[in-house]
């Protein structure tokens, strides 16, 4: 088992400069130690995850044909249902779960991108309303966590604030069946998550992360708390202080949901070191191409299309670009 650092994030709702200063060095720290942490707080609304939960179960139970009718491959924004072994992590076998797949809700014909436009919402009464008030909480959450590492890497407080106007921050909702025909077929295969970080919620074990020495350990749920994770986008902003951590679900034991949110900064924000004097040990990129061009070698409906030629990656990293690397011992 895992033994993960604990944040209370409580305190950066306070009017107190001093109290929201004491929150980010303790996620400094903890990103620092782990990348992997949890997190606590009075902010957390669990009525609203309650409510996630009960319609991610009512959704995943109808038949796969009313699931398809919204296939994530029709969307104008990579959004919708994910059908089980439409992901893939590189030379790995596809992934054993579903997922449907909710990006910020763009409408507006000006400045949409690849991640950014109107989502693609399923015909089920109370669907698009749960899971839209469950996206806001995660946003205003997540913004008052963008504020902390500012902090915490010597930045104003607000540096983040104008480049979150409209972020293609991603949230999804993820079934892990239980199948005991399927072998060793992971949930979900081994990577680090592109954005700046992710805030999970899950209803049962299965997250394994790869520790220091190269082996997979399982992270257990902690009753009252989400799990959160460094992503690409900020292990680089933090020139390397934060390490994208190596993760992946195994083969669970029971049926498993989880709502990850995928927390971003804007499409056309240049993602690039932002620590004083320090020597850069990473080259800026452009992190809405960065987004879609990993997001496109993982989705079997994005291969198609660069297979026939439809669609050009342009400066596209291997997926394993950041984060520790698995060792001997690792599965």
């Amino acid at each position: 088992m895992a033994v993960l650092p604990f944040v209370d994030i409580s305190m950066l709702a306070s009017d107190s400069r001093e109290d929201r200063l004491g929150v980010a060095r303790a996620l400094d720290r903890a990103c620092t130690d782990a990348g992997f942490l949890y997190i606590g707080g009075a902010q957390l609304d669990w009525a609203l995850f309650r409510r996630l939960v009960a319609r991610a179960e009512a959704y995943f139970a109808l038949d796969r044909e009313v699931k398809m009718a919204n296939y994530i491959g029709h969307s104008q924004n990579h959004s919708g249902y994910v059908p089980v072994g439409e992901e893939q992590f590189g030379a790995g076998t596809s992934d054993l779960k579903e997922a449907y797949d909710v990006n910020r809700d763009y409408p507006w014909p000006e400045g949409r991108r690849p991640l950014l436009g109107p989502n693609n919402w399923p015909q089920m009464p109370g669907f698009r309303e749960d899971v839209s008030a469950y996206y806001r909480h995660l946003t205003d959450i997540g913004g008052q966590i963008f504020r902390a590492f500012a902090l915490a890497l010597g930045l104003e407080e607000d540096h983040f604030d104008a480049h979150r106007r409209n972020p293609p921050s991603q949230l999804r909702l993820i079934h892990y069946p239980f199948d005991s025909s399927a072998q060793d077929r992971p949930g979900i295969g081994a990577h680090t998550d592109y954005e700046c970080f992710t805030l999970l919620f899950a209803t049962a074990a299965g997250l394994q992360i790869l520790d220091r020495k190269g082996d997979w350990v399982d992270v257990p749920l902690m009753d009252g708390a989400m799990i959160m994770n460094i992503g690409d986008m900020m292990e680089i902003l933090s020139n390397g202080r934060y390490v994208a951590t190596t993760h992946r679900v195994k083969k669970v034991a029971q049926q498993r949901y989880a709502f990850p949110f995928f927390h971003a900064c804007d499409y056309d924000y240049v993602v690039a070191p932002l620590v004083g004097d320090e020597a850069p040990r990473y080259a800026p990129l452009k992190g809405g191409e960065h987004l879609f061009n990993q997001t496109a070698q993982t989705f079997a409906y994005l291969k198609r299309r660069i297979a026939k030629g439809e669609l050009v990656l342009a400066n596209a990293m291997p997926l394993d670009s950041f984060g520790r690397r698995q060792g001997p011992s690792g599965a």
